[in-house]
């Protein structure tokens, strides 16, 4: 159980760092790649972007969901030790 938490949690990790480094290619969002990570982060980074602000262009909210995840990760691993 302990490899699965890590392996989801470090799945959505890289997931949402990707979709930051795609946010910088607008032209890549019709590869089916890109679609699918989108597709992955988007339940996670939407209800994030509720609650935090945007700073003009600036979003914010791949940070704190890349925390978040961390965090959720670490508590579910302890809760296993």
């Amino acid at each position: 159980m302990r490899g699965l938490i890590e392996f989801v949690g470090t799945l959505f990790y890289v997931a949402i760092f990707a979709r930051v480094v795609l946010s910088w290619f607008p032209n890549a969002r019709s590869h089916p790649l890109v679609q699918m990570v989108y597709l992955v982060t988007e339940p996670i980074l939407a209800p994030v972007r509720r609650f935090v602000p945007t700073f003009g262009a600036l979003d914010l909210s791949p940070m704190i969901a890349l925390i978040l995840v961390l965090i959720v990760q670490q508590v579910l691993l302890a809760l296993l030790t």
